[in-house]
């Protein structure tokens, strides 16, 4: 079929468009279900019809996709290569349809074909590509740099089961592997020409006065490639993964001797390296399969770059000005050394000019601030699996050292410890904060002294996260709203939110925003919560904490200001109470005991509250199990209240709290992180601030039996703690731990913190109860979101940290 074209005039550029009718649509979608299905309408299941539809919106990405590697080809373009273990992309299809200004005509089409949109777009799996919010920060960074014209490849692993799909018995989390490869993934094109062979073990020998490595296992990596279609559908970038392969199929002589098991050791191993995000590394050969992956995804990536570069430039001076790399957190942090390497062995660079090269190609962004959390090897580990990697960082180190002048305790190795932090830190031309508080307290902390020897080495580059999933398509009743009110010039530009300041004291327009609110308050009421049991009452509260499970998020803060609001309530039943609905989502890392206790404790909680006759019309607790992105775009779009409630110091950003508030969520949190900036952009009196600040939570926590001193002065925690204790929600003995370790430790401060969290709750209420006025700091929280746009951010990157530039397309 022959498209006409149409040509749209814009302020900044000519942007081409097809103009598709719903029967254009229609008539590709029965093409692909006929052709590519090879299915007949009559027969077709909706698996059929999600695909068929999403082969139609694949093709019209494929021309934006081919066009924009030309013209970065065609224009020597500078590109940026963003390497992360995560990829939190979600479901395609309906973000895809968004950003190409398919809407109206994808929804007459699956009309005309007697088809539910809704039902198609849900048949879609989520990608389990990650955990939280790095995965989905790369994401949303995937979607502005094409949305901006940038050039950009991103590189991950194309994990078969994700981290593991979460279900609750009796409960307590169990862990089941995810399927979503079971069925075809329809957006991917595999890149057969594109694959690298990547060693581990082996040894180190010279050969003619040069370094060769002789790896002892080796598997090969295929990409697989996805078009990340930017808004306006004039520009993709390429998501690249990669996938391992045997190097040798099978030992046929061993196979056909009866070995049938040896015979396929190298599948295993090739396999095992793509299989799970995040390996259990409790035991040595996790450890070392978690690192042979993330050497995995940074040698198949600088393989993939280098030839690139090479193919289109060939002078390996113009590295720097050709290539810019981004490591998304320390997992892809040995890049420094598979770059020299790859610079020193393969070109025959001396150590000194690929040091140089190297450093001024990669960038590096820290994520947290918690020491446990910044990777440390063993030297026997990294020795034995990556022999010339250990050379060539032990060579960083001690030029390190002696360039330097660094005092003796600040290294990359020390303790028989290869530091992946420190070894980033000092490979990296930029190192980059993800908010103004995180920046300077990456100053001040993990980095001090390595910010005292380079102090013009950190940036800070606040995160965003993209408007177009997370307002346009996950919230289309406010969207609605907007575009009526204000124009739909702030998809693009989310500052543009300001201009519905004015609105805040409309009353018809706040009604209005109300109505959107309550209507996606009754769609989560009536689907996902009625499908948990959970009577929700959508002129509740619905007051949301969606993230991955981890002390210092302090998920049990939260549930134990349940227990003594539940105790409240029973106390004074017919008292003025405000009802509210609090939703729970998240994962906790398989290994992680204390984390998945207290998924045990909310859910236990939750059973025995949702079924109280006393208290359960004014409080009713959700978990709804296996939190993804999916879920999180009915959620958030939902929330009257956002739960950032982490202590003080050590979220560095958050991105969950910008998507709530942009959506029209009031905040209740700490001064962590992000939450800084939203406080003052939105205003302290339109946010719900408790808690210690990072100072005086550093000063609380060495401040000897903080823990108990705080629980002794507190009533309402005492209470929650000893109901706990006596076995309201379940056997007492399942708590023994988490109640000694909130006793006698709390290294999170929920103790200190509990009574000023709770005297928040009781603002919110109060709040709450005056819609009118509810309504207006909702409203103020929507305009005054726009800074958090990942455009601003990625803008940022490419003037401070990337010098990239965007590029016209062909």
């Amino acid at each position: 079929m022959i498209v006409p074209l149409r040509v749209r005039r814009n302020p900044e550029r000519l942007i081409v468009t097809q103009v598709l009718t719903a029967e254009d649509l229609r008539d590709q979608i029965l093409h692909h279900l006929t052709h590519t299905q090879g299915r007949g309408p009559e027969f077709a299941t909706v698996f059929d019809w999600r695909l068929a539809v999403s082969y139609t919106v694949r093709d019209l990405m494929v021309g934006p996709w081919v066009g924009a590697i030309r013209a970065a080809r065609d224009q020597g373009a500078k590109r940026v290569y963003y390497l992360s273990m995560e990829f939190l992309i979600g479901r395609i299809l309906g973000d895809a349809i968004v950003n190409l200004g398919l809407d109206q005509p994808m929804a007459g089409a699956l009309g005309l074909l007697g088809l539910d949109q809704q039902v198609i777009l849900d048949d879609e799996p989520d990608a389990a590509l990650g955990n939280g919010g790095l995965g989905r920060l790369a994401a949303c960074f995937m979607e502005s740099l094409s949305s901006l014209n940038c050039p950009a490849f991103g590189y991950g692993i194309r994990y078969e089961h994700g981290l593991f799909r979460q279900r609750f018995e009796g409960g307590q989390q169990v862990e089941t592997p995810e399927d979503w490869l079971n069925q075809p993934h329809p957006w991917e094109f595999v890149r057969i020409n594109y694959s690298y062979t990547v060693g581990f073990k082996g040894h180190v020998e010279t050969v003619d006065g040069r370094a060769v490595w002789r790896p002892g296992e080796s598997v090969i990596a295929r990409a697989y490639d996805t078009p990340v279609i930017g808004w306006e559908g004039t520009w993709a970038n390429s998501l690249r993964l990669w996938g391992a392969l045997p190097t040798t199929l099978l030992d046929l002589k061993r196979f056909n001797a009866g070995d049938h098991t040896a015979a396929a050791e190298p599948e295993a191993l090739a396999r095992t390296l793509s299989r799970v995000l995040y390996p259990d590394d409790t035991t040595d050969s996790g450890k070392e399969l978690r690192l042979k992956q993330e050497y995995f995804l940074t040698s198949a990536a600088l393989q993939d770059i280098m030839a690139r570069f090479m193919a289109e430039h060939g002078d390996l001076d113009l590295l720097p000005d050709k290539v810019a790399i981004q490591l998304n957190d320390t997992h892809p942090a040995i890049a420094g050394p598979e770059l020299m390497r790859l610079l020193m062995d393969d070109h025959g660079l001396p150590f000194e000019r690929a040091r140089d090269l190297a450093r001024a190609t990669l960038n590096y962004t820290n994520h947290t601030l918690l020491p446990e959390a910044l990777e440390r090897w063993s030297t026997w580990l990294m020795g034995r699996v990556l022999p010339r990697h250990m050379q060539i960082i032990q060579m960083i180190d001690d030029d390190h050292r002696k360039t330097s002048g660094r005092p003796a305790h600040i290294g990359i190795v020390h303790g028989d410890q290869v530091h992946m932090g420190e070894l980033a830190f000092i490979m990296a031309g930029r190192v980059n904060g993800v908010s103004a508080l995180h920046t300077e307290l990456v100053k001040d902390t993990v980095f001090a002294d390595l910010h005292r020897l380079h102090p013009d080495r950190i940036v800070n580059q606040t995160n965003g996260v993209t408007p177009r999933r997370w307002l346009r398509m996950a919230n289309p009743a406010l969207t609605g709203l907007l575009d009526d009110t204000i124009g739909t010039g702030w998809t693009r530009d989310l500052d543009q939110l300001n201009r519905l300041e004015p609105f805040a004291h409309d009353a018809a327009f706040l009604d209005q925003l109300r109505a959107a609110k309550r209507a996606n308050k009754v769609a989560l009421s009536d689907g996902l919560l009625a499908g948990l049991g959970v009577k929700a009452d959508p002129d509740a509260i619905f007051d949301v904490q969606v993230k991955r499970m981890h002390e210092y998020k302090r998920q049990l803060l939260n549930i134990l200001e349940a227990i003594a609001l539940w105790h409240r309530i029973h106390e004074a039943p017919n008292g003025n109470w405000t009802p509210r609905v609090k939703i729970f989502g998240g994962k906790a890392a398989p290994g992680y005991w204390l984390a998945k206790s207290v998924i045990h404790l909310i859910n236990d909680v939750a059973t025995a509250i949702n079924n109280d006759p006393v208290t359960s019309e004014f409080l009713q607790i959700a978990y709804p199990p296996n939190y993804n992105v999916s879920m999180a775009e009915d959620l958030i779009p939902a929330a009257d209240l956002s739960e950032q409630i982490s202590t003080a110091g050590k979220e560095a950003s958050g991105t969950g709290n910008m998507k709530f508030t942009m959506n029209g969520a009031l905040t209740i949190g700490t001064l962590d992180g992000a939450n800084v900036e939203i406080r003052e952009l939105v205003g302290p009196e339109n946010f719900f601030l408790f808690g210690l600040t990072a100072a005086e939570a550093a000063a609380e926590k060495a401040r000897p039996g903080h823990a108990r001193a705080a629980i002794e002065a507190s009533e309402n925690m005492k209470i929650a703690l000893q109901l706990i204790a006596e076995g309201r929600f379940g056997r007492a003995e399942s708590w023994y731990s988490l109640l000694d370790r909130t006793w006698n430790d709390d290294p999170f401060l929920v103790a200190s913190d509990f009574d000023s969290y709770f005297a928040a709750q009781r603002a919110v209420d109060r709040a709450y109860a005056d819609p009118a006025s509810w309504d207006r700091m909702a409203c103020l929280n929507i305009a005054r979101s726009g800074f958090f746009s990942s455009d601003r951010t990625i803008r940022g990157y490419m003037r401070d940290i990337w010098h990239a530039k965007p590029v016209t397309p062909a």
